[in-house]
């Protein structure tokens, strides 16, 4: 009898041994965040709320999104009112405290960066317009760079078993990301000065740091779609600064800067918002780099 117990004893610490710990499981509400998750993250299990082709601001609470949730570690989001639409009826439903709000697994970004654009009044009641400011500051490659260390210093926190593998895929990344911040300054320096016209404010960010310059946008107030009336009126912007392009994204509906673009022989750049995880844009570096690359190709 004793001779079993021993052996049974044995097994259970062998398998102990050779079992690896479970790895995290994310749910990231934006899909920058999911890519940039996996390299901070690598033996994580990674799910995107959204995207590339869906407006974050309206998701639907589905039973697949309140199951994902329900499992998650760490839930890592935009914030700055993104996600106000959905993101409280998912954790209602999911009753996950992990993520709850004020949770040390509810992470919004937002609360960790500067942000550009803030409003203090409505424009419409328009889920768009964010008084504590543009939420879409995935695409400043300065800000990025500081935001990865927040989500890796809170895996750690969550996870602190594999906090020397956080902080060694942290590193890692910091060097390649660098690497590619020279290589993206060169690449934005001919397009400082820059005019342009954009839909929405979806590139905000990006523009500032490549210091090219917004002399229209399509919307008449933030989050309402272009008039009839707004572009004819911009026509003669267009004729006066004499833009080098028209940008939209490409959840949005793109009629209004094709029908400005026709009407004035200004280029029109559609291009992604975010990551396309499934493309060929599937990590943040492969973003900037199309992104730069097709306002060159314009100019």
């Amino acid at each position: 009898m004793l001779h079993t117990a021993s052996k049974l004893i044995a097994a259970v610490a062998l398998l102990a041994v050779v079992t690896p710990a479970q790895a995290l499981t994310i749910f990231a509400c934006e899909p920058e965040w999911a890519a940039l998750s996996r390299q901070l993250a690598p033996e994580a299990k990674v799910f995107s709320a959204t995207h590339v082709y869906q407006d974050p601001h309206y998701i639907e609470a589905r039973p697949s999104l309140i199951a994902k949730l329900a499992r998650a570690d760490i839930a890592i989001c935009s914030g700055a009112s993104l996600e106000e639409g959905w993101m409280p009826a998912l954790q209602k439903r999911a009753s996950n405290r992990k993520v709850a709000e004020g949770a040390v697994g509810m992470l919004y970004l937002s609360e960790h960066v500067e942000t550009i654009e803030k409003h203090e009044k409505e424009f419409f009641s328009t889920e768009h317009v964010h008084p504590e400011g543009n939420p879409h500051f995935h695409l400043d490659p300065d800000r990025v760079q500081q935001l990865a260390p927040v989500i890796s210093n809170r895996l750690q926190q969550i996870d602190p078993d594999n906090k020397a593998a956080y902080q060694q895929a942290l590193e890692a990344w910091q060097v390649r990301w660098q690497e590619n911040l020279v290589r993206w300054k060169a690449m934005a320096e001919p397009l400082k000065g820059m005019p342009v016209v954009v839909q929405h404010t979806s590139f905000s960010y990006l523009l500032n740091w490549a210091d090219i310059k917004v002399v229209a946008d399509l919307e008449p107030n933030p989050g309402v779609p272009p008039t009839m009336s707004h572009l004819q009126s911009l026509v003669s912007t267009v004729e006066h600064k004499r833009p080098k392009f028209v940008i939209s994204n490409w959840y949005q509906n793109d009629k209004g800067a094709r029908w400005l673009s026709e009407q004035t022989g200004m280029e029109h750049a559609n291009l992604p918002a975010t990551v396309d995880l499934k493309g060929e844009v599937s990590d943040l570096t492969k973003l900037f780099d199309h992104l730069l690359q097709q306002l060159t190709v314009q100019k």
